[in-house]
This record gives C-alpha cells, structure tokens and sequence, in this order.
C-alpha cells in the first residue's frame, strides 16, 4: 500500500498530537514550536486511512525546516515506520532527526535511520520532596512589576539566587529555571530554590520538570540533590538516506 505524505495545518493533525501526548505522559521540551509558528506539520496516509502525523523545525534557525522532532504513529501501522519514515523525511527535506529517548517510537526510528548521534542535553522529572533549608534564607515572589526571575532567594537581606518558569512544555508540565550568583555557588541555594520552585509549581496546578546541558554537572547534581530524577535525553543525528547525509 503506497505511502502519502501531505504538509497540512496544524489543526488537521491536532486529534492525532493529542493521542501522542495522551500516550507519552512526559514533558514535550519543544511543545510551544507549534503555537509559536516555528514548526510546519505533515499528515502521512495509507489508501484512505490517516495513519499518523509528523514535525519539522529548524534546529539551530527557527525559520529553516531541517529537522524532524515529532512523529507519531497509530499502533496497527507502527510497523511500517520503516516506510513511512523515508517517505516522510523526502517530503519534507529535513536532514536532521532530534528525540526525546522517553519517547520509544521516535527513539526507535532514530536508532535505524540517523548517524553521528549525541546528546544534547538531560531531560529530569520530580522524583521525591526534599526537606532542604539554609538558616536565615526566604524563599520569596518577586513583584509583577519586576522584569526578570519570578522567584528569589533571599539570604540575610540579598538575593542570592533567582528562578522562575518557561512555559513551553505542553500542559500540565512547566520547565523551571534557577541561577545562583557566583560568590554564593556550591553552597546549596541551587538546590534550595529547586526544591521551592517545584513546590510552587503544584500550587500552580503544574508538574515540574526540568533540562540542562549534558556537560553540565554542576546543574545536574544540582536538581538530583533537589529531588528530580533524570528521564530521558535530547538526542540529534543525522538522517542516513541514499546518496549519503
């Protein structure tokens, strides 16, 4: 059965991405590509039936189209990604594949079908509360007229260290964010204000989660102390297609 591959809105494949995000119950690092514009969307079809659906952005620029970061199959055809995939990525012209590796259908494909693979970065979720505290330190809001973090910490009248959250993770996920000031790393404030703003963000009706730079071992004993357990990684290749990448 021939393979169709048609570029469409994003409303023409939206039932399909929530059954995605439905079956991949984890933060989608880049969920906000699609309402922000970044990203253009494929439909694959087999005869008359809508088989699954597919994303490409750009992965260093925004306006290009060289990568594939979405792709999603219904269960009865999963078994044809192996045709689905070459059909899609000629469509589409990306040279590119990049991954969730919680994701175990796209990992999948990438696996068969990319070289030169590496991480880019560590993908964490909650994993436990923590009881952190340091003597004569707050955890405060800063005020909504304020440009910058949300969230401060403040320790014997200074900031010490400053957060907040991007919101570009499909809902209910939230990434946080934190920098401490440098004359008070390795002291612990990083993981403290982790520990808050996870905390902040069940009150805010979210689940927390978080990503760093896979050299970024500062960062990540950081969240690890703080309770959050790594989940996954960010992975790009490229896409190994007849007549060489």
């Amino acid at each position: 059965m021939e393979v169709e591959v048609h570029k469409v809105p994003l409303h023409e494949i939206q039932d399909l991405r929530n059954l995605s995000l439905q079956e991949n119950n984890f933060q989608f690092v880049h969920d906000k590509c699609h309402g922000a514009g970044w990203a253009d969307t494929y439909v694959f079809s087999m005869g008359k039936e809508t088989v699954g659906y597919g994303s490409v952005w750009g992965k260093d620029d925004r306006k290009a189209r060289d990568t594939i970061f979405e792709i999603y199959l219904l269960g009865p055809y999963r078994k044809f990604a192996n045709i689905i995939f070459p059909k899609f990525r000629i469509i589409s012209g990306a040279d590119f594949i990049e991954c969730q590796t919680n994701n175990n259908l796209q990992s999948e494909i990438m696996f068969e079908h990319a070289r030169n693979i590496y991480a880019e970065a560590i993908l964490f979720e909650d994993s436990f509360q923590t009881e952190l505290s340091i003597p004569d330190t707050l955890f405060k809001k800063n005020s909504s007229d304020n440009e910058g973090p949300e969230y401060g910490l403040e320790h014997r009248g200074q900031i010490v260290a400053s957060g907040g959250y991007v919101r570009n993770y499909n809902f209910p996920y939230i990434d946080m964010y934190y920098e401490v000031k440098e004359d008070h790393r390795k002291k612990g404030f990083g993981s403290l204000i982790t520990q808050e703003l996870k905390r902040e963000a069940y009150r805010l009706k979210r689940v927390p989660a978080a990503r760093c730079n896979v050299k970024n071992n500062a960062s990540k004993a950081t969240l690890l102390r703080a309770g959050m357990k790594v989940c996954g990684h960010i992975l790009i290749g490229e896409v190994a297609y007849a007549g060489g990448v």
